[in-house]
């Protein structure tokens, strides 16, 4: 069966989730109802990350099984025609062996956490980013997340329902900017623990809002203490923004 490696980006405000649920409404069920309008083929495709509620993308990459032999800008148009009334959209797709996976080939994700940090509250962007109305120190919040890069027990920001078998992960990346009126926080590892990125940027706050110093978050994750991780940022202002993989490192 041919197999389609395809990139998807969706605004996760509508939808409980990527992972297909019963009754409920997730990007993976709507991808999946498109390709059954295309082909007439029932699939499961998978995906490079099961993103939370809330959570949108920008780059989230998946695959699937097909049939039939189809030129990859095909799938990919009949796919967007498919997805009109929803707010997923292929971006790209092209035929890969039957031995590539969008999870288990990764080697790579990219997180990017956007803060609107003004008085006012966001019109145009309700929904995508996290409004904090207090001014942040981007600096001090920059030295704070350089503690979090390599590998460590990332218990303290790891989610009590993590399923994950370790606590043990090696962040590659953790980069804090000030970009006009918002605030970008950028992660990138191999993988994460469940909610890790929205711990990690929620006391990082902590420390942009003069709550924490840089060295209080150090004691926190070496702490591997959940009580010691500060609150758990929104959903609203996460993105998948890209996954990498061993052939193309």
């Amino acid at each position: 069966m041919p197999r389609y490696r395809f990139t998807v980006e969706y605004d996760g405000s509508a939808y409980n989730g990527f992972q297909a649920q019963v009754g409920q409404p997730t990007v993976q069920g709507a991808i999946e109802t498109a390709i059954t309008a295309f082909c007439g083929q029932k699939v499961r495709i998978a995906a490079a990350g099961r993103t939370d509620t809330g959570v949108h993308a920008t780059g989230q990459t998946c695959h699937v099984d097909l049939e039939r032999d189809w030129p990859a800008r095909t799938v990919m148009n009949a796919l967007n025609a498919h997805l009109t009334h929803e707010a997923v959209a292929v971006l790209d797709c092209a035929p890969v062996s039957d031995d590539w996976h969008a999870r288990f080939t990764a080697n790579g994700r990219k997180y990017l956490y956007r803060i609107l940090n003004r008085p006012g509250r966001p019109a145009l962007d309700r929904g995508r980013v996290w409004h904090v109305k207090k001014p942040l120190d981007a600096e001090a919040m920059q030295a704070a997340a350089q503690n979090l890069i390599g590998l460590h027990d990332f218990t303290t920001f790891r989610d009590a329902a993590c399923q994950s078998a370790s606590p043990l992960k090696t962040l590659d990346v953790a980069r804090v900017a000030r970009v006009g009126e918002e605030v970008h926080l950028t992660f990138e590892a191999r993988s994460f623990l469940h909610r890790q990125v929205r711990s990690m940027t929620g006391s990082l706050v902590e420390v942009g809002l003069g709550r924490r110093s840089p060295a209080d978050l150090a004691d926190a994750l070496a702490a591997r203490d959940r009580a010691r991780c500060g609150p758990v940022a929104p959903s609203d202002g996460l993105y998948l923004t890209g996954v990498t993989y061993e052939a193309e490192a």
